[in-house]
């Protein structure tokens, strides 16, 4: 791991990273290092919950007229839908027809 030294920082912003750092219970130089890597990696993190938040709008638009029904009514909805995807039966004529 490497080191870095900060120089010349404003006393008014080496006190807030003290204050910050006790109320998350670390040292200054563990808040220091939380800070960099949030600020740094965060926007990893960011793009990729953009990405599941997006996903998550087309799933709501492509099912939002759907309804709630009772989960099993669901299930056996959706097994019937691929059964027939499966058969190629058009007709829903699928099990013991």
């Amino acid at each position: 791991m490497a080191t870095l030294t900060v120089r010349n920082l404003e006393d008014d912003v080496v006190r807030r990273l003290r204050v910050r750092a006790a109320e998350h219970g670390r040292s200054a130089e563990a808040e220091h290092r939380e800070i960099l890597r949030t600020a740094l990696v965060g926007d990893d993190q960011l793009a990729a919950r953009q990405q599941v938040a997006e996903r998550l709008a087309e799933f709501r638009r492509r099912t939002g007229g759907r309804g709630a029904g009772p989960v099993v009514e669901l299930l056996a909805e959706a097994r019937a839908e691929r059964l027939r995807s499966l058969t190629g039966d058009e007709q829903g004529r699928g099990e013991g027809a």
